[in-house]
């Protein structure tokens, strides 16, 4: 198990979540930023850093959301575990599903 970013973190990206994270498995991409479940230690450190309550356990994902599981699963079982979000740096691009959301918020 692990922690996922949902839906309210698309186009927001704050960030402050990756300042908290004491394993650095919080990557960036252009919209949106994905948790490496293989890397994630289950701290939930990252949870309360949040000012848009989008991170949740993976057991406590809200039914329509739980979608973002599977995109964070998925985006690294292409990227894999490069060993940490800031020696890898933003990525240069997202999950498709994520992509194809039209625009989020403002």
């Amino acid at each position: 198990m692990a922690y996922v970013i949902a839906l309210p973190c698309v186009d927001v990206k704050d960030k402050a979540c990756v300042e908290e994270c004491p394993v650095d498995c919080i990557y960036e991409g252009p919209r949106a930023l994905y948790i490496n479940p293989d890397e994630c230690v289950d701290c939930g450190a990252c949870q309360p850093a949040c000012p848009v309550d989008a991170i949740f356990y993976e057991d406590d994902l809200p039914s329509e959301w739980a979608q973002f599981a599977e995109i964070d699963a998925s985006f690294f079982a292409e990227l894999g575990s490069p060993g940490g979000a800031s020696r890898q740096g933003p990525l240069d691009k997202d999950h498709p599903d994520i992509e194809a959301l039209p625009a989020q918020g403002e």
